[in-house]
């Protein structure tokens, strides 16, 4: 018996089944789609209920940040900046500028090429226009039929969800965030299993964010703690030996500032060392995958966090009260 053609023969089925199951797996993921559920998660976000990505796909992120909006006090959801009659129109129109292209370049895959460079770009315009709008690059797909995301340009025209644009050039390199007395009451509170982010003032709910905590190996602190400072566009120290066992060591790479930087847009520190809640170079995990003891957001939420909190709040994780 020849076991060489036998294996052969494996691979090629084990190959074209593997596409046909991504292939099944991305209709299904269309047929779910619905403007309905975006028009929910446009609601939610702009009200900074975050579903985290705006993907128009009815997941539990969306339902379950939902169901904490729909417990609030009538004062408090009478009270929300934007109503869901307000969300109209559901989509606008984004226009790819020429100024667009110095957030566009190659991506160094290895620390220590990264390293090597002065900022980490945005990898494409497509995503570019889906961070910009806190979406993904297959919503844009979906809702632009007839539009190659992957060969886009300046001039092109692309519909988007209505949400308050995430504006990258707005952000100064490493800078700063100033103390802000009137926050001081406001407190963030982590839970770890839920995978849940929220800010509190006065026991008043004020915003959710969905993160992705710790791992298994490194949890994120338990404890509470707080904001020692807050920077935008940061450094990044990639260390193997601190991001898997909470250790620094002597090797290390300085990693650039930008939006595929690991860390994100957005360190906000604490007083725990190594430790801090940021943004990330992929938005799609978040919620779904493991951090490195850290707390990870979107960039887009990051940089809606950094706005409502301040260096000297405090952040509880997985207490009890």
């Amino acid at each position: 018996m020849d076991y060489t053609v036998i294996m052969k023969k494996g691979m090629v089925f084990l190959f074209w089944f593997s596409i046909l199951f991504f292939s099944s797996f991305i209709t299904a993921a269309d047929s779910l789609y619905s403007d309905q559920t975006v028009k929910l998660q446009v609601y939610l976000d702009k009200n900074n209920f975050s579903p985290g990505k705006i993907d128009g796909v009815d997941g539990p992120f969306t339902r379950f940040v939902f169901s904490l909006l729909d417990k609030t006090s009538e004062e408090e959801k009478a009270n929300l900046k934007y109503p869901m009659s307000t969300i109209n129109p559901l989509y606008t129109e984004y226009k790819i500028k020429e100024a667009d292209k110095k957030f566009i370049g190659k991506v160094p895959k290895t620390p220590k090429q990264q390293s090597q460079k002065k900022f980490l770009p945005y990898a494409s315009y497509g995503e570019f226009v889906a961070e910009r709008f806190h979406s993904d690059t297959h919503l844009l797909k979906t809702i632009n039929p007839g539009k190659n995301i992957n060969t886009l340009k300046a001039g092109d025209i692309l519909k988007v969800p209505n949400v308050e644009p995430f504006v990258i050039e707005e952000i100064k390199p490493k800078s700063f965030a100033k103390q802000k007395p009137e926050f001081a009451k406001r407190v963030i509170k982590i839970n770890t299993k839920q995978r849940i982010l929220r800010v509190y003032e006065n026991e008043a709910l004020l915003a959710v964010f969905p993160v992705t905590p710790g791992s298994t190996e490194l949890p994120a602190p338990k404890g509470v703690w707080k904001i020692v400072k807050i920077t935008f566009l940061p450094w990044f120290r990639y260390d193997e030996k601190m991001l898997n066992k909470g250790k620094r060591s002597k090797y290390f790479f300085n990693i650039p500032p930008g939006p595929n930087n690991q860390v994100g847009v957005v360190w906000i520190s604490l007083n725990k060392s190594g430790i801090g809640i940021h943004g990330t170079d992929n938005p799609e995990t978040i919620g779904r995958s493991t951090s490195h003891g850290c707390i990870r957001l979107t960039n887009w939420d990051a940089l809606k966090l950094s706005k409502l909190i301040s260096p000297g709040v405090e952040v509880k994780i997985d207490v009890n009260e």
